[in-house]
């Protein structure tokens, strides 16, 4: 189903889609391709909304800081010093996040209207980043793909390609609260990741460290709590389809959110500084990606796209409940 969610001032319509599936409603909006909500059973089959949104599009115009349930492109999370080099070349950024550049800069596909047209079970977006956009280099075409699978799972498959050699890190920001409303740092997560890469005051990577022991140990599962914003190094590493890597459960409506990605690397973020209306620790985004700064980190695996190349990328978010 498609209707009309808003008007931007230039007069641009915002349309939002609703898919529905296996007892799963998902709402998505052109505009930055958020994922408006999610709403799904508990064990006592009571329907509530797990993801962070607003009721209409000034919500997201007046509050876009959190990047609440939108694509995150044309890089996900953070690049150092707002500057990268590619093939003896350096491009310079928009510090929107000083001294960093963040999600993609001042306008990124957050902030984009993106078109959108259905598919069986789903939605597909599209839209061409042009050379030079936020001081990317190459015309960039993008696809994401929304679809609801037979078990109600919310599958998003992400294709790019490129005139000229770029970087790739594409994600969505959702926040997740699968009791619904209040603090989420109650819930129980597992995430299959051995290290992880600890950050600077400026939360750039200073390496890799081992979980083992640490505040950063989820592997056996147990409460989140807060103060994390950090990429976790998953023990899979890439893969060609989508690997379960992580649980959040909520102990009290039984609802379970399962995350499979091909991605390499999971982002939690425990929502710390979410503004109001909302407030701190009312979500947990689990962001999939390449890691932050990989530009800069050689070492890092590559998020360089160069023509002739398909950009590929996919992730499952399951819900069920105990």
């Amino acid at each position: 189903m498609n209707e009309l969610f808003g008007t931007l001032s230039d007069g641009t319509p915002v349309h939002r889609w609703t898919l529905e599936r296996a007892g799963v409603r998902v709402r998505i909006l052109s505009y930055g391709g958020i994922v408006q909500s999610v709403e799904v059973p508990d064990r006592d089959g009571r329907t509530a909304d797990v993801v962070l949104g607003f009721a209409d599009l000034d919500g997201y115009l007046e509050h876009p800081g959190p990047y609440l349930g939108a694509l995150i492109g044309r890089y996900a999370n953070r690049i150092a010093g707002a500057r990268f080099e590619l093939d003896g070349l350096t491009y310079a950024l928009a510090p929107n996040n000083a001294p960093n550049s963040l999600h993609g800069g001042e306008n990124g596909f957050d902030k984009r209207v993106w078109d959108v047209a259905p598919v069986e079970h789903g939605v597909r977006l599209s839209r061409v980043a042009v050379h030079g956009e936020e001081g990317f280099p190459g015309r960039l075409e993008v696809v994401v793909t929304y679809t609801l699978d037979a078990s109600g799972a919310l599958r998003t498959a992400y294709e790019a390609v490129t005139d000229a050699p770029t970087l790739v890190n594409l994600t969505n920001h959702s926040y997740f609260n699968l009791a619904g409303s209040g603090n989420a740092g109650g819930h129980e997560l597992r995430i299959a990741a051995s290290r992880f890469t600890p950050v600077d005051a400026d939360l750039i990577p200073t390496g890799v460290e081992e979980v083992e022991g640490g505040r950063f140990d989820f592997r056996q599962g147990r409460k989140v709590g807060a103060g994390y914003d950090h990429n976790f190094v998953l023990d899979k590493g890439i893969t060609s389809g989508p690997v379960e890597v992580a649980e959040l459960h909520d102990p009290a409506s039984g609802r379970v959110l399962t995350v499979a990605t091909t991605e390499p690397g999971l982002q939690l973020y425990t929502a710390d500084h979410l503004p109001e209306p909302f407030a701190p620790g009312d979500g947990i985004a689990l962001e999939t990606q390449h890691f932050p700064d990989s530009p800069n980190r050689p070492e890092f695996p590559s998020t360089v796209l160069r023509p002739g190349q398909t950009y590929r990328s996919e992730t499952v978010y399951g819900f069920t409940h105990r």
